[in-house]
C-alpha cells in the first residue's frame, strides 16, 4: 500500500523533529501519500498511523479537518474555489458557479473524463485578490474572471492534449 520509496520519503520528514515527537510528521506523511496514489485512504491513514506510532483516529483527524487531503480520488486537477465571505463579497461565489456551468458538474463533483475536480474551499489567504482559487492545493490564481476562468481550463485541457 505504502511504497519503499514513500516510507524513505516518510523517515526523511520523521527525521526532522525529535525521536519522541515522531508524529509531528503526520502531514507530510498523509501529503506524501496522496502524491503516491491521487488520495489519502482509511487504508494508507492507518499505514501512516503504523508508521509514526499513532492513534488511526489521531491520523483521521488530520487528513479530514484540512481540505488539502483527498479522501477520495479526485480528478488530474483540484480547482479549490475560495467562497469566505471577503470573496463572496468579489464574486467568489460567480465564479465557483461559472466553472460549475463550464466543467458541466456541481461542486464537489469530478468530469466524467476525470480531468476536474472542483470544489469550495475555505479562505486562501489573498482576500484582496478574489476571486481566488488553488490548482492543486499548489498554484493560486487571482483575479479570476470568468474570462480568466476559461482561459485556465482551457490551457489544461490543451496541455492535456498535447
Amino acid at each position: 500500500m505504502i511504497s519503499d520509496a514513500a516510507k524513505l520519503r516518510f523517515a526523511i520528514e520523521v527525521a526532522k523533529y525529535p525521536a519522541d515527537q515522531k508524529q509531528s510528521a503526520v502531514m507530510a506523511c498523509l501529503a506524501i501519500v496522496q502524491q503516491e496514489n491521487g488520495f489519502v485512504s482509511p487504508q494508507s491513514e492507518r499505514a501512516v498511523a503504523d508508521y509514526l506510532g499513532m492513534a488511526p483516529i489521531a491520523v483521521h483527524e488530520v487528513s479530514t479537518f484540512y481540505n488539502m487531503y483527498n479522501l477520495q480520488p479526485v480528478g488530474k486537477y483540484k480547482l479549490n474555489v475560495c467562497t469566505n465571505l471577503p470573496c463572496q463579497l468579489r464574486d467568489g461565489a460567480r465564479a465557483l458557479h461559472h466553472l460549475e456551468h463550464k466543467l458541466g458538474i456541481t461542486m464537489g463533483e469530478t468530469t466524467a473524463d476525470g480531468m476536474f475536480t472542483l470544489q469550495q474551499s475555505e479562505c486562501l489567504g489573498a482576500c484582496a485578490d478574489s476571486p481566488v482559487l488553488l490548482v492543486n492545493d499548489r498554484t493560486m490564481c487571482s483575479f479570476m474572471s470568468n474570462e480568466r476562468l476559461d482561459e485556465l481550463v482551457d490551457g489544461l485541457r490543451k496541455a492535456e492534449a498535447a
